[in-house]
């Protein structure tokens, strides 16, 4: 019997989105998945060769790109900031929209752009080409949360993070000055995985016709 198929799940707002599409794909946790109580990190799903891991987002993309877990759902922003070149988003799963902002005090941005900046964000790759495809050097102070409170502190003059309402920004004094990346929720998977295991084939395939139907409907 072949061992069980990882499939690699972030927490938070996109595995809201993500669990009515994986059921009707076959992805099924069992009921502790559920329970918030729980502290597990690993669940048995209905489907016995297969198994279900929640983790932080960026490490999804670091445990299906070593072949830890076979496959799973992250964000494109996760898959852009690492790049790995055994990770493989075959499926948009047109979830989890939203969008990577730059973001800055108010009224900060009359004159003209220095030539070198302070960014604070949990995005230091994607932050430098930025502003690299602008000609402006990009110093980036890596955080992971609490962004919005950089520029009040002094720390950096500009952030960039994720927005989707922008009603956080604003309640923090911040206006999103440029668009670097639409975001939306993809499926990954292990480009070895998928030569080598046909299982890992068909879960694509089962997303890819999920996403058709629902776009057809």
């Amino acid at each position: 019997m072949p061992d069980p198929l990882i499939f690699a799940v972030p927490k938070g707002r996109i595995l809201d989105e993500a669990l009515p599409l994986m059921a009707r794909a076959g992805v099924v946790p069992e009921a502790e998945f559920h329970d918030k109580k729980s502290r597990a990190l690993s669940f048995a799903c209905e489907d016995a060769q297969m198994r279900l891991i929640r983790v932080r987002a960026f490490d999804v993309a670091t445990f299906v790109a070593h072949g830890a877990a076979q496959a799973g759902i992250v964000g494109s922003d996760v898959v852009e900031e690492f790049a790995y070149s055994d990770l493989y988003a075959p499926v948009d799963l047109d979830i989890g929209h939203c969008r990577l902002s730059v973001a800055e005090p108010e009224g900060q941005t009359a004159g003209a752009m220095p030539s070198h900046l302070r960014v604070a964000s949990k995005y230091p790759s994607l932050t430098r080409r930025h502003y690299e495809r602008l000609g402006i050097q990009a110093e980036v102070v890596k955080l992971n949360g609490a962004m919005e409170l950089a520029p009040s502190l002094g720390l950096a003059s500009r952030i960039v993070d994720l927005v989707s309402t922008g009603r956080t920004l604003r309640e923090n004094g911040l206006v999103e000055t440029s668009r670097i990346l639409d975001i939306s929720a993809r499926l990954i998977v292990n480009r070895a995985a998928l030569k080598t295991d046909e299982r890992v084939g068909a879960l694509v395939e089962r997303f890819r016709a999920l996403v058709s139907e629902r776009k057809a409907a």
